[in-house]
């Protein structure tokens, strides 16, 4: 993601996709609704 989570970490892992993508924190491990829109402007790099 461009920004990073407030813990610190700037990779998510993708829970779920759809209209909206669930995500989770690789560190802390809080999980994130957002609508799609947002979250493929907002993705910088897919790792695998």
């Amino acid at each position: 993601m461009k920004k990073q989570h407030p813990c610190g970490c700037k990779t998510f892992i993708v829970l779920r996709v759809g209209m909206d993508f669930k995500l989770k924190c690789e560190q802390c491990g809080h999980e994130v609704m957002l609508p799609r829109v947002k979250a493929e402007k907002n993705i910088r790099k897919i790792l695998e």
